[in-house]
């Protein structure tokens, strides 16, 4: 059986905040038996997406200070509303700066404070996403959400920071597609904790179930 193409999709540009070339090393160790990987730092991939390509997008977008095009916005929100998946990792959030990629991901991020060790505890007994997974700690940034109101989402794991929990993962369906969010993901390291990569590799087998 031939295996399922996913496309992941980051920056390597003069400032990024979290350069993908590191990170797709982990990636392609995490994912690269189980699926096949095309990777890009070109966003015009996303105009023409379609669901007999790929299965799914991982997005480690670090474009906090640019915007999408509208073809690029309109080529991810067919992908996804056709059955194909997302998944975000932590600043792949940032995709979230137009209000149609807010709907589809959820939530947008806010503010974050210091860098530090965080605990993360599961909020579900069972789900998918959760198999093989426990409560763990790790460092980690605190991002901070402001959720999208017309958006429900199944919130998985949450963190604790100063006596508050915040939400961590979530998952949803737009149109006939699954999306997932996963905040951890800060640097390279981000991803070699065991319960990180059970995660990512649970996140992609569900969203890329969504194809048609």
């Amino acid at each position: 059986m031939a295996k399922k193409r996913i496309l992941i999709i980051g920056d390597d540009h003069l400032g990024a905040w979290h350069p993908l070339e590191l990170v797709q090393n982990e990636l392609e160790k995490i994912l690269g038996g189980e699926f096949r990987l095309t990777v890009t730092r070109n966003y015009d991939y996303l105009s023409t997406l379609n669901t007999s390509e790929y299965a799914a997008v991982i997005s480690y977008a670090d474009i906090w200070t640019r915007k999408l095009t509208s073809g690029q916005i309109a080529g991810l929100l067919r992908f996804v509303a056709g059955g194909g998946g997302l998944l975000a990792i932590h600043n792949g959030i940032s995709l979230a700066g137009s209000y149609e990629l807010l709907q589809v991901i959820g939530a947008k991020f806010v503010t974050h404070p210091p860098y530090q060790k965080l605990h993360f505890y599961r909020i579900m007994n069972e789900h998918p996403l959760l198999e093989g997974v426990a409560d763990f700690t790790i460092e980690e940034e605190p991002y901070q959400f402001e959720s999208d109101p017309f958006t429900p989402r199944t919130v998985l794991i949450e963190y604790e920071y100063h006596g508050k929990r915040w939400p961590s993962m979530w998952e949803h369906n737009y149109g006939l597609g699954k999306v997932v969010y996963l905040h951890p993901g800060h640097r390279a390291d981000s991803f070699k904790p065991e319960a990180i990569q059970r995660l990512i590799l649970n996140s992609v087998r569900w969203i890329a179930d969504s194809s048609v």
